[in-house]
C-alpha cells in the first residue's frame, strides 16, 4: 500500500468511523459531564444530610417502618430496596429503592431526614448503554469506544505525519533561501 493510498484509506476510516459512533459518543460525553457534576447538582444526586449521632443504632425493622411511612414507601417490601448505605460518620442511613427514590434516615432514631428522587443511576445506565437494552452496552457502546480509540490513534498518526511534512517543507524552503542568499 502506497503512502497516498494509506492516507486516503485512513481518512475514509475516519469519515465513516466518526459517523458510526457519533450518537453513542455524544450520549457518553453528555452523561459523563452530568456524572462528573453529580455531587454538585442536587437534581442529579441528592446531597447527603447529617444525622444526630455517629453510631448506627436502628434495626432493619425500624428502617423498613420508616421507609413505609413515606409518600413513596406505603407498600414497600424488602425486594423493592436496591441497597442500604450506612454512613456512621454522618449518622446517616440511605435507603435506595429500585424506583430511584432515596430516603435518608437518622442512624440513631430512624427519623426521615430527606426523601428525594435520585437520577444519577438512570444517567449512569444511559452512559453505559444498559438503559436502552441489555445488549446495547456490549453491542453498540463498546464497539463505539473501540472505534473512537482507533480514530484517536490514527488521528494522532495523521497529526504527526502532517507536522513532520510541514517541518520538512519549512526546512527545504529555508535551505533554498539560504543557498540563494549565499549565492548572492
Amino acid at each position: 500500500m502506497s503512502k497516498n493510498s494509506f492516507k486516503r484509506f485512513n481518512r475514509t476510516i475516519h469519515y465513516w468511523g466518526a459517523l458510526l459512533c457519533a450518537i453513542p459518543i455524544v450520549i457518553v460525553i453528555g452523561t459523563g459531564v452530568l456524572l462528573l457534576l453529580k455531587k454538585d447538582i442536587e437534581w442529579i444526586q441528592p446531597a447527603s444530610v447529617k444525622g444526630v449521632g455517629n453510631q448506627p443504632l436502628i434495626s432493619f425493622e425500624t428502617i423498613m417502618n420508616s421507609v413505609r411511612s413515606t409518600n413513596n414507601g406505603g407498600d414497600i417490601e424488602w425486594t423493592d430496596i436496591n441497597r442500604i448505605d450506612v454512613r456512621p460518620s454522618k449518622g446517616l442511613v440511605k435507603v435506595r429503592l429500585k424506583n430511584n427514590w432515596e430516603l435518608q434516615l437518622d442512624a440513631t432514631s430512624g427519623h426521615i431526614l430527606a426523601e428525594n428522587y435520585r437520577r444519577s443511576d438512570i444517567i449512569e445506565a444511559i452512559h453505559d448503554g444498559s438503559f436502552f437494552h441489555k445488549k446495547a452496552k456490549l453491542g453498540v457502546f463498546l464497539p463505539s469506544a473501540v472505534i473512537l480509540l482507533f480514530l484517536w490513534i490514527t488521528g494522532i498518526y495523521l497529526f504527526v505525519v502532517t507536522e513532520i511534512s510541514k517541518y520538512k517543507k519549512r526546512n527545504r524552503y529555508l535551505n533554498k533561501r539560504k543557498l540563494r542568499y549565499e549565492a548572492n
